[in-house]
């Protein structure tokens, strides 16, 4: 089962922050409502990892920058044979690496089914 993330979005102006400032980098402000991370994004750019850390069980993995439909951007895992700029993905929160003590969460990109 996995986690879930959230963008924090400015009460004031709107402005989504990932992850949660203490300042909103627009306007100043300090308050902010918290908003669910998940469904379609498009892939604005990717690269193919060999040189993994230790804990990871593969060869290689693509990562990725995607942008949500909000027009937040975030970084993740890409689980797509052949990706492709501009590709439409969905977006969940998985198990990136598995951890000794406790497993590593992080955005998982997917081909949409």
């Amino acid at each position: 089962m996995g986690e879930t993330m959230y963008a924090y979005k400015c009460t004031i102006c709107g402005e989504f922050h990932h992850p949660k400032h203490c300042v909103c980098r627009k306007c100043g402000n300090r308050t902010f409502e918290q908003v669910t991370l998940e469904g379609e994004v498009t892939l604005l750019t990717y690269t193919k990892v060999y040189n993994l850390p230790e804990g990871y069980m593969k060869p290689y993995l693509y990562f990725g920058i995607v942008k949500f439909e909000n027009g937040l951007t975030v970084s993740g895992q890409l689980e797509v044979n052949n990706p492709a700029i501009g590709m439409k993905l969905t977006s969940k929160v998985g198990i990136i690496k598995e951890g000794t003590n406790s497993d590593y969460y992080g955005f998982i990109f997917e081909e949409k089914k």
